[in-house]
Parts: structure tokens; C-alpha cells; sequence
């Protein structure tokens, strides 16, 4: 599972990674949660990316009410294909999410510690998505939303959670974005090298924002 994730790195540069020129104006943020709009990367191949916003929580476009979204934060590897709700954007509306790192909670007993996970080399990645277009039949009202894919944890994410989202570098993003029919089979494999550190509770609280939630709470990295 994925339920928040950070993007602070200027967007200009992250995006030229990616293959889009240009940029929007994405202000640094490293508490993102579901409903709140993200910074995504879309389109099949480099000379038609574009670089646009999407809300986080997929709204399937036949769906009578809008919250359903909420619920739909991330898409499973193994069944995203068949699910009515996901199946016709993993076919043909892909998308990369852009990140810094994300977070995930260790349980130990009663107690839940926050980590933050980025790769190994701090540069910033992607997150594979998938994105949808919901229009309000009253008022006509269009909304584009997407969905990030999760796979079962690798090695090193496991003592954290049994799953992880697929993580793309610039070279593997193409892959996803071109609709490689079974690049989610060997996702885990191409995972890049992650590290990790337990932050501050604060950002339990998706309203904090600020650097400071992504500092060591203490002297364990794994």
C-alpha cells in the first residue's frame, strides 16, 4: 500500500527526466495525501508527454458518485487488469507520479512508526499510475483522476509492509508508459536501491507540511 508520498524536487528539472518540456508550477510538498492533487507525467511516448495534475483517488468514468474515489488510492499488480474499475486505464491511460520518496508505517506492538523511504541515491523517481476521466452528469463537471500500482514488498520493504508501490526510474518509465503488456510481472526486479528512516509522527497529520517531516526521528536507517 501507498497512502502518502513527497515531491520536492523542482518539477522543471524532474520533468525534463521524464521526457515533458516544460513544467507547471508545482510547489515543494512532503506530506501528500489521497484527494489532494499530484504532479503526474502521461502520454505513450516522449514527443507526447505532458506534464499535468490529477487528483489522487480514481474515479472510474462510470461511476454514479464521486466519493467512490476515495477508496480507490492505489491498484493492485495482480488484478488490475480484470477489475471493472481499473481495467480500462491500465489498458490505456497509464501515467508516472512524481516523488521524492514515500511513506510507510512500521507496527511494532500497539506502536506505529512513520518511515520514509527514497532511493538510495536521494534522486527523485516516479510512481506507476493509472488515470481516469469522470464527468458529473448534472452539472457536466470533469475530473481527472488517477491511482498508483502496488506490488508485494522485495526484500528490503518487507520488514515494513507486505506491499510497496512499482517504482520507476526515468529508463523504466518508458517501459510502463508504452503499455508493456507484462511489465508489472518483473516490477520488483527493477526496483532501484532504497533506503529508509523512521520521521516524526507529525506527519500522521496530513494537514503538516514542511521539511522537518522527512528528517531521521533518530539514528536508525535501514
Amino acid at each position: 500500500m501507498c497512502g502518502r508520498f513527497a515531491f520536492y524536487s523542482p518539477s522543471e528539472a524532474t520533468t525534463a527526466l521524464f521526457g515533458v518540456d516544460g513544467s507547471l508550477e508545482v510547489e515543494p510538498r512532503y506530506n501528500i495525501a489521497p484527494t489532494q492533487y499530484v504532479a503526474a507525467v502521461r502520454g505513450g511516448n516522449q514527443q507526447q508527454r505532458e506534464l499535468t495534475m490529477l487528483r489522487w483517488g480514481l474515479i472510474p468514468s462510470w461511476a454514479k458518485d464521486p466519493a467512490i474515489g476515495n477508496r480507490m488510492i492505489n491498484a493492485r499488480a495482480e488484478t488490475v487488469a480484470e477489475k471493472p474499475s481499473f481495467r480500462s486505464a491500465f489498458r490505456h491511460r497509464r501515467c508516472v507520479v512524481l516523488a521524492d520518496g514515500f511513506y510507510e508505517w512500521h507496527k511494532k506492538g500497539d506502536t506505529k512508526t512513520p518511515y520514509f523511504i527514497s532511493l538510495a541515491s536521494r534522486e527523485p523517481f516516479a510512481l506507476a499510475g493509472l488515470w481516469e476521466r469522470w464527468k458529473d452528469s448534472e452539472s457536466g463537471e470533469v475530473v481527472q483522476t488517477m491511482a498508483l500500482l502496488t506490488i508485494a514488498a522485495n526484500e528490503f520493504m518487507l520488514p515494513l509492509h507486505h506491499r510497496m508501490p512499482v517504482i520507476l526510474r526515468a529508463d523504466t518509465a518508458s517501459d510502463w508508459l508504452s503499455g508493456e503488456a507484462d511489465y508489472l510481472e518483473n516490477a520488483a526486479q527493477r526496483t532501484p536501491k532504497l533506503c529508509a528512516w523512521p520521521v516524526s509522527r507529525q506527519m500522521n497529520n496530513a494537514r503538516n507540511q514542511g521539511k522537518d517531516l522527512i528528517n531521521p526521528a533518530d539514528e536508525i536507517i535501514i
